[in-house]
C-alpha cells in the first residue's frame, strides 16, 4: 500500500503519542485490514496494540479492583485497564462513530494528561498512558460522526479509498521508522515554519489551536523520517496537506494581485491582458511608475536581490512567501467536492431556531422540511439544489457550446456548462418552538377553582414537553396589577411551586394583565419562538390601566388591550370561567381575534385539549 494512506501510517508510527491519533473512515473490509496490517508492520516490535470494543465499561477501560487477586492476597490489588495496558502503544477504537460523550471524555483526558487517574472502588492510583488512538469510523452519512472533541485531538483524518492507496509514493520499512523515532528529539522547527502553519490554519478557517500544533508535530515526524535534523519546506507542506486540509471550513479570500480580469478581450495582446508584476524589492526601491523601462543598473555592482540571466526563466526567489506556499499546498490537497462546496457556501454558521412541533412555520436556509427550490446564489449558508441547477442549465447547453466555439474556446467534451443564472437554492420550512402563556384571573371568590384548572392544564402540557419541545409561562392578575408567576420553563416542579402560594381575591385589572401578556409574548417572539396566549377570565374587568376602580373605564381599556393583541398577531384562546357563558367574555374574544371556549364546570383535561386545538397539535 502506497500513497497518502501509507504516509499517514508512517508518520503516526514515528510519533503516535505526539500526533494523538488517526481517524480512519472506511467500512470493514480488505482495504481497512490492509492499512491496519501496514501500521502493525511499521510499529516497532513489542509495541502494545489493544482493541477497545464499543460500550466498554469503565472498569475495563480505566481499571479497578481485582477481586480475585485481592481475596487471594488479602490486600487490595489494582487491575490495570486498557488505557494503562496500552502505554507506549496504540489503541484501536471500534465503531468510533457510535461512541458516547462519556467514553470520549475518558479518551480525551488520557490524550491530554498522558495518565490515567483511578479514583474508584476505594482505590487511588495513577498510571501512565502515553498512547495514540486509531479510531475506526464506519459511518455512512454526514450525521454519523465521531465525537468532535476526540476528533480534534487527532492529527490525521483518513478516508480510505482507491484514490489515496494506489498513488505512487515512498514505502517505508520498520527499520526506517525506528531510526526516525531515535532522530525525532533532535529535529527542530524554526519560528518561520510555525508561523506558516498558523497562517495557513487561520486562512482555512480552523479555529482550534491544536491543529497547527499537531501539524508542527507532523512536520517534525516527516523530517525525522526523511533523515533530516531540520524541518524543511517540503515537510511543512506535507503536514499542511495531511493535518490542516481535512479541517478546512472555508477558502481564503483571493488577493487583489491574484485576481485576474475575466472579461479581457480574446484578441488582446498578452502583455496587456496580464501585466507583469515587478519583484517586491524592485517595486519598493524604484520610484519610476513605468514598469516597461527598468532603471539602469551597474553591471559590476553586486546585485544580491536581482535575478540573474541563469535563473531568469524561474520565479524570483522570495516573490512568494513561505506562508503562501504552505497554504497552496493545503489547498491542493482539498478534495474536489469539498473545494466546490466551500466556494459555493463558505460554510456559513447561521443559527436557526430549534425545531418544534407546534410553532409557527418558519423559513430556514438549512433545516426543516424541503419545500422546493428557487433561483438564487447559495449565500449565507443556503444549500445549492444540484438537480434544479442542472435542470435549468440543460436547455442552454448547445447554445453555450456554439458561443464558446465562436470565441475560439473549445469546450471540454461531455461537460455541462453551468452559469450563475442557473443556480437554484433549496428552500426549507420548519416549525418553531412554542411557549404557552397562561394568564389567570385570580380575583374574586372562585379564584381557587380557576387556579386549580390552570394548574392541571400546565401539568398535562409539561408531561410531554420533552417530546414537543414546548415551554410554559404563567401570569396571574388580581388587585391592581399582573404578576409573572412563572417565566417560560419546562419544569413541572417549578410550576407547582409557583402556583401553590398564589392567594385569591381583590379587583380585576384585566387591561394591565393583557398588556403584560403582550409584552411577554413579544419577548418570546424575539427569541425566535411562537407564543400562544391562554386567558382564563370572565371578561369583566373593574380596574383601569392607571389602577383606579371603575368598570366603564376598565372595559374600554380592556377592549383597547385586546385590539393591540389582535394587531400583534398573537394566537390566543379565551376560556370563559363564568358560571354561564357571559357576553362580555365573548365580545373580548372577538376583539382579541381569539377562539372562545366556555368552561363553567370543565376540568384540566378540557383546558389542555382546547390548548392543543388552538395551537394546531
Amino acid at each position: 500500500m502506497q500513497g497518502e494512506a501509507a504516509t499517514v501510517a508512517a508518520l503516526f508510527a514515528v510519533d503516535p503519542v505526539g500526533l494523538g491519533g488517526v481517524a480512519v473512515r472506511a467500512p470493514a473490509g480488505a482495504l481497512r485490514a490492509d492499512w491496519l496490517a501496514l501500521l502493525r508492520g511499521l510499529l516497532p516490535a513489542g509495541t502494545p496494540l489493544r482493541r477497545v470494543p464499543l460500550n466498554t465499561s469503565d472498569t475495563a477501560l480505566l481499571g479497578g479492583l481485582d477481586l480475585g487477586a485481592t481475596l487471594q492476597s488479602g490486600r487490595p490489588v489494582v487491575l490495570q485497564g486498557l488505557l494503562a495496558q496500552a502505554d507506549g502503544g496504540v489503541l484501536l477504537l471500534a465503531m468510533a462513530e457510535r461512541m458516547g460523550a462519556a467514553a470520549a471524555t475518558r479518551f480525551c483526558a488520557a490524550l491530554d494528561t498522558q495518565t490515567v487517574q483511578l479514583q474508584r472502588d476505594g482505590l487511588a492510583a495513577q498510571h501512565p498512558a502515553r498512547l495514540g488512538l486509531v479510531a475506526l469510523d464506519e459511518g455512512i452519512g454526514e450525521d454519523e460522526q465521531m465525537p468532535p472533541a476526540l476528533r480534534d485531538r487527532m492529527a490525521f483524518s483518513l478516508v480510505l479509498d482507491s484514490a489515496n492507496t494506489d498513488e505512487d509514493g515512498p514505502d517505508w520499512s520498520a527499520s526506517e521508522v525506528l531510526a526516525a523515532r531515535a532522530r525525532l528529539p533532535q529535529v527542530a522547527l524554526d519560528d518561520e515554519g510555525l508561523r506558516a502553519l498558523c497562517a495557513a490554519a487561520l486562512a482555512l478557517g480552523i479555529d482550534s489551536l491544536r491543529a497547527p500544533l499537531l501539524a508542527a508535530r507532523a512536520a517534525r515526524a516527516a523530517a525525522a523520517l526523511a533523515g533530516c535534523d531540520t524541518v524543511q519546506e517540503e515537510h511543512i507542506a506535507v503536514a499542511a496537506r495531511l493535518v490542516l486540509a481535512p479541517r478546512a471550513t472555508r477558502l481564503p479570500p483571493p488577493s487583489a494581485d491574484d485576481a485576474a480580469p475575466e472579461d479581457a478581450p480574446a484578441d488582446a495582446p498578452d502583455d496587456a491582458a496580464a501585466p507583469e508584476r515587478p519583484p517586491p524589492d524592485t517595486q519598493a526601491s524604484s520610484p519610476e511608475p513605468e514598469a516597461s523601462e527598468p532603471p539602469p543598473t551597474d553591471i559590476d555592482a553586486p546585485q544580491p536581490d536581482a535575478p540573474t540571466d541563469e535563473d531568469s526563466e524561474e520565479p524570483v526567489a522570495g516573490s512568494e512567501t513561505l506562508d503562501e506556499r504552505i497554504l497552496d499546498a493545503a489547498l491542493a490537497a482539498l478534495p474536489a467536492g469539498l473545494l466546490a462546496s466551500l466556494k459555493i457556501s463558505q460554510l456559513s454558521r447561521a443559527k436557526t431556531p430549534s425545531a418544534g412541533s407546534a410553532g409557527a412555520a418558519q423559513h430556514s436556509a438549512l433545516r426543516g422540511r424541503p419545500i422546493g427550490a428557487r433561483k438564487g446564489e447559495p449565500r449565507a449558508g443556503q444549500r445549492l439544489n444540484v438537480l434544479e441547477t442542472l435542470r435549468a442549465a440543460a436547455p442552454w447547453q448547445k447554445l453555450r457550446q456554439l458561443k464558446a466555439q465562436e470565441h475560439g474556446v473549445a469546450p471540454a467534451p461531455r461537460r455541462i456548462q453551468v452559469r450563475k443564472e442557473d443556480f437554484h437554492v433549496a428552500r426549507f420550512r420548519q416549525l418553531g418552538q412554542t411557549t404557552t402563556v397562561f394568564v389567570v384571573d385570580a380575583s374574586g371568590s372562585s379564584a381557587m377553582n380557576r387556579l386549580a384548572e390552570a394548574k392541571g392544564a400546565v401539568e398535562l402540557l409539561l408531561a410531554d414537553c420533552y417530546v414537543r419541545r414546548d415551554s410554559v409561562a404563567m401570569l396571574a392578575f388580581r388587585g391592581k396589577a399582573a404578576e409573572l408567576l412563572l417565566p417560560p420553563t419546562r419544569s413541572l416542579a417549578r410550576a407547582k411551586r409557583s402556583l401553590a402560594g398564589l392567594p385569591g381575591g381583590g379587583g380585576t385589572p384585566l387591561a394591565s394583565a393583557m398588556d403584560a401578556a403582550l409584552a411577554l409574548a413579544e419577548q418570546i417572539r424575539r427569541k425566535g419562538e411562537t407564543p400562544i396566549l391562554v386567558l382564563l377570565t370572565d371578561g369583566r374587568g373593574n380596574i383601569a390601566r392607571d389602577g383606579t376602580p371603575g368598570r366603564a373605564q376598565a372595559t374600554l381599556d380592556s377592549q383597547a388591550a385586546a385590539a393591540a393583541l389582535r394587531l400583534a398577531g398573537i394566537t390566543a384562546l379565551l376560556v370563559d370561567t363564568s358560571a354561564q357563558p357571559h357576553p362580555a367574555a365573548q365580545q373580548l374574544a372577538r376583539t382579541m381575534g381569539a377562539q372562545y371556549l366556555a368552561l363553567p364546570y370543565a376540568g384540566a383535561q378540557a383546558v389542555s385539549k382546547a390548548v392543543r386545538a388552538v395551537s394546531g397539535r
